[in-house]
């Protein structure tokens, strides 16, 4: 696979340079809870926000820098690009490199007025207990979910063996560019758009009493695109005018011209 030359950096928080995403996490976890989640949920559940097409949201992803993340500080089409690219080198199957070409559209909350901590960062179960693996778990200490006993038990709201499908997220881009093109791609393909961002859960194995045996199978898929969103990352930015138009054949044939967001 074609990863970057070095990735021992990558999601490195300890850095002093990793300040300002400290403070994105400070704010991120105070904030994200149970209530917060079920309210984004009911608020943009139902895609009735906006009626465009995957250039319009490209366009403005060009514009937006990620503030959780700490690796580099390049726009989001950039990203997308070089996730695609990768992909499509090791001749990934055409809905895998769709998937890694529009993973991070959910992005465009932020132009509904989503300050970015209720768009990005690291998503995680709520309503149960938190796992320790959670990055900046600390900052968890402030989310009034604390002082609620059921929330901070290991089963919370759910039942033993409930299943990856039955976990309420904290909310973010993943969950609801999910329910955008839930209707265009293979289940694999909506589980790496759905969890890539859950690395509680796809990367250290926590929550793991609360999975069925067969969300493995998607996990893994998860895991298999995780390595293409991470490691190819690049200062390198791709030439967008010469591949726009395998990219544009590629959207085309998943996906309708306009889409419900």
């Amino acid at each position: 696979m074609a990863l970057a030359a070095d990735t021992t950096g990558f999601r490195d928080y300890a850095a002093e340079a990793r300040a300002s995403v400290q403070a994105f996490y400070r704010e991120h976890h105070a904030k994200q809870t149970l209530a917060f989640a079920r309210q984004k949920q009911a608020e943009y559940g139902g895609l009735t926000h906006r009626r465009m097409g995957v250039w319009q949201a490209v366009e403005y992803l060009d514009q937006l820098v990620d503030d959780s993340d700490p690796d580099l500080d390049q726009s989001q089409i950039v990203h997308a690009l070089q996730t695609a690219e990768a992909i499509r080198a090791d001749g990934g199957e055409r809905w895998f490199q769709l998937t890694g070409f529009i993973h991070d559209l959910g992005k465009v909350l932020c132009l509904f007025g989503e300050p970015q901590w209720a768009v990005v960062g690291d998503t995680y179960p709520v309503g149960c207990a938190w796992a320790d693996s959670i990055v900046y778990r600390e900052f968890l200490d402030a989310n009034p979910d604390r002082d609620d006993p059921l929330l901070q038990s290991p089963n919370g709201i759910y039942q033993p063996g409930c299943g990856l499908e039955a976990l309420e997220m904290s909310w973010g881009h993943d969950e609801y560019l999910y329910h955008v093109v839930r209707p265009y791609l293979p289940m694999e393909g909506l589980a790496m758009i759905r969890y890539h961002s859950c690395y509680p859960i796809h990367r250290e194995g926590a929550y793991h009493h609360l999975l069925r045996p067969a969300d493995q199978r998607l996990l893994d898929q998860v895991r298999r695109f995780n390595a293409y969103d991470l490691y190819t990352k690049s200062p390198v930015a791709p030439d967008w005018t010469k591949l726009k138009p395998y990219y544009q054949d590629l959207v085309a044939e998943f996906l309708p011209d306009t889409l419900d967001w």
